[in-house]
């Protein structure tokens, strides 16, 4: 029997997840995942197995529906670490409700079997997003974990099935949060809860998918710039960005200094990005790609601050607790097109 520390982490094929897996087995972890279907999560086993990772140290755990009570009851047992990833991710919902309710009760889910049955858990790490701290309403703001976006629930229940998708997204990213905090402040569990809040994520994915309609939201914009696609899927209203292996960095650290980081929020967000900015990267490295130029240079700063008069965001949280700076929007940038290259 392996005497490895276990880390639970659910939603396990998803992007982000997939690094915050791989940071886990690197750390000397065994990683006990959940999914909608263990056939889905077979391509992240074949390709963590051909990296030279074992396959003993990787379980998948089937869970259909994250939000039935109970659900996570066997998969928390004797795990030392949860990593909770699993929510709903897209720019395109229409009904605000199903997508809220999801992600409220699937983290009310992990978190009530956690406390329950996970005797041996030192530590939650929960990922919620920047969505859950900005709010869209102010102008010139610097916004700090202190802060939450206090405009997207109200906006759902006014807008209903008429809700930008991005409204709600945000939305659900909130009230899940929220919802982590009411559960520690009310049930008093015994391990310590972490929230990671990541900006807009890119770099390159563990799984690189055989075909480019299979590519994520969070790294298309990317490639449809390399791809010279007409209309690059948007970034979002505030443009800002963080390196895939950044965040996955800040869950393996939040695990391993829990009692630090317990109740805290960290900004996983290295500065601000743009279509025009990724244009010109690209165009720079893929000179054989006639990239479109749009307009070189304008509309961003050299060093990817953020611009005088615009909503910002005070990064340094995450920097002091790690001792380690965030990887620049140039090297996120060229590390998505070069996964993807087989692809153009």
């Amino acid at each position: 029997m392996s005497t490895k520390p276990i880390v639970l982490v659910t939603g396990a094929t998803g992007y982000i997840a997939g690094w915050v897996v791989k940071y886990f087995l690197d750390a000397g972890y065994s990683v006990r995942g959940t999914s909608r279907s263990k056939a889905s999560a077979q391509p992240l086993i074949d390709t963590l197995v051909s990296q030279g990772y074992s396959a003993s140290d990787i379980e998948i755990y089937e869970i259909a529906d994250i939000t039935v009570p109970g659900a996570f009851d066997e998969a928390v047992k004797d795990v030392q670490v949860i990593t909770h990833l699993a929510s709903p991710v897209s720019l395109s919902f229409n009904d605000p409700d199903p997508v809220i309710r999801t992600a409220v009760e699937g983290s009310i889910s992990v978190l009530r079997s956690a406390k329950a049955h996970g005797n041996n858990l030192k530590t939650f790490v929960n990922m919620s997003s920047v969505v859950s701290i900005i709010d869209p309403t102010h102008t010139d703001k610097v916004f700090t974990e202190d802060d939450w976006n206090n405009f997207a629930y109200p906006t759902t229940q006014k807008l209903g099935t008429s809700t930008p998708g991005f409204v709600i997204y945000m939305a659900s990213k909130a009230e899940a949060e929220r919802a982590v905090w009411k559960f520690r402040d009310e049930e008093k569990p015994s391990f310590n809860i972490v929230s990671i809040n990541p900006a807009w994520v890119s770099g390159p994915p563990v799984v690189i998918p055989k075909d480019k309609s299979k590519i994520g939201e969070t790294t298309k914009t990317i490639f449809d710039v390399l791809a010279n696609e007409k209309e690059p899927y948007p970034l979002g209203a505030l443009p800002t960005y963080v390196h895939v292996f950044d965040v996955a960095r800040l869950f393996l650290w939040a695990a391993e200094n829990g009692d630090k980081a317990n109740g805290e929020r960290y900004l996983a967000l290295a500065g601000r990005s743009g279509v025009q900015a990724i244009r010109d990267i690209l165009t720079k490295a893929y000179p054989e790609r006639n990239i479109e130029p749009g307009q070189p240079g304008e509309g961003y700063n050299q060093d990817w601050t953020f611009l005088p008069g615009e909503n910002s965001f005070d990064v340094t949280k995450a920097v002091k607790a790690t001792g380690q700076d965030w990887i620049k929007l140039d090297q996120m940038v060229l590390d998505t097109a070069k996964a993807y290259e087989s692809l153009l």
